[in-house]
């Protein structure tokens, strides 16, 4: 049963295991355990009076504090109702031509290209390469029938980076090609090696590469429903705008964003948190006989159960039972019912969680 939820169901959980929700860890949903800052609470509660108002058409502040917090120009920001708004913009109208998706990957990306009437084509990194990206292999797929090419960095639901001189590598065939490369970059802010995770930086040099990134997992605002694209290539930028419906961003999330974007401390205690806690995690897992955990590079770690007599969805009813809720990674990997992701969250909270898969696996 455990691998038919989604780190969102709590609804679901609630009626079928008679759990309140609040009482639910929920180690599926991969969102910053810290929660939103009293800072920013306190200080979007005096701001509650900007819904009475259109918020500004073109977005311009919004926009200057998020190029400014990547590093980039206000001309090449776009904002939109979450990073799924624009991921359906860009495909939709990006030429035609088949999308090639790295995978295994989130599922909305195939949904995505279907409603835009286009082919899904799957790369699929492999096991036995603990899910590593051979640049190789993936450029050999590459010809002029595919128009797009995405990319979840770090992956979902893997945790591999792809580092910054194989991502070149991938760019210099792309553009060859005039294939637009979106990367998705939901964990990057979550990543060890920020610096050299991002490709923010490199749209200075590859007009073919748009990133996408949300709120929704670093900075814990799912509700919020505010995303960006950041892109140098302005005939993208002109098509996007054009088809976006005028003040798809909220009044609320317009200002909320403008706030969440430069609450410095905030930003500093979740890397300094979940890199703790990755680093111990990381260690513990190796401890525990049965299962095989492939390395993180966000605030989340996939892990495979050996034993021929467990399974993930056998872990997950017993860590449910617990108030605990990780995912069941099956869909990810059917029919391979061996896979489980749990993201990292406050430190008493994981030490539960490792107590149970300790206690399952024995």
């Amino acid at each position: 049963m455990g691998n038919n939820f989604h780190g969102s169901d709590l609804e679901r959980i609630e009626r079928e295991y008679g759990i309140r929700k609040e009482e639910i860890v929920r180690f599926g949903a991969n969102v910053n355990p810290l929660g939103l800052s009293e800072k920013f609470k306190t200080a979007l509660a005096e701001k509650l009076d900007v819904i009475t108002s259109y918020p500004d058409r073109e977005y311009n502040r919004l926009r200057e504090v998020i190029a400014a917090y990547c590093g980039t120009g206000k001309e090449y920001v776009l904002v939109g109702n979450g990073s799924t708004d624009l991921l359906s913009l860009i495909t939709r109208h990006c030429r035609p031509g088949k999308v090639l998706v790295l995978g295994p990957a989130y599922s909305e990306y195939e949904r995505e290209i279907r409603l835009a009437g286009k082919d899904c084509v799957c790369f699929l990194t492999r096991e036995e390469e603990d899910f590593t990206v051979d640049e190789n292999r993936l450029i050999n797929m590459l010809n002029t029938e595919i128009s797009l090419l995405i990319l979840c960095n770090p992956n979902n639901p893997t945790a591999f980076a792809i580092g910054r001189k194989q991502m070149r590598r991938i760019l210099d065939a792309c553009q060859a090609q005039e294939i637009l490369v979106m990367v998705d970059e939901t964990y990057v802010e979550f990543a060890p090696e920020y610096e050299q995770t991002t490709s923010v930086p490199l749209t200075d040099l590859y007009d073919q590469l748009v990133i996408i990134r949300g709120v929704s997992k670093f900075f814990a605002a799912p509700g919020l429903r505010l995303g960006y694209a950041v892109t140098q290539n302005r005939e993208l930028i002109r098509m996007v705008s054009e088809k976006q419906n005028p003040w798809t961003v909220s009044s609320l999330a317009d200002i909320a964003g403008q706030f969440l974007f430069s609450d410095n401390d905030h930003i500093q205690k979740t890397r300094e948190l979940i890199g703790r806690e990755r680093t111990r995690i990381w260690q513990a897992l190796h401890e525990i006989e049965g299962i095989k955990a492939y390395p993180p590079m966000a605030n989340f770690v996939l892990v495979r159960i050996l034993k021929d007599d467990r399974t993930a969805s056998g872990l997950f009813e017993m860590a449910i039972r617990r108030g605990l809720m990780i995912r069941d990674c099956s869909s990810f990997f059917a029919p391979e019912q061996t896979y489980f992701r749990f993201c990292f969250m406050l430190p008493q909270d994981n030490d539960r969680l490792l107590a149970c898969i300790r206690e399952f696996m024995e």
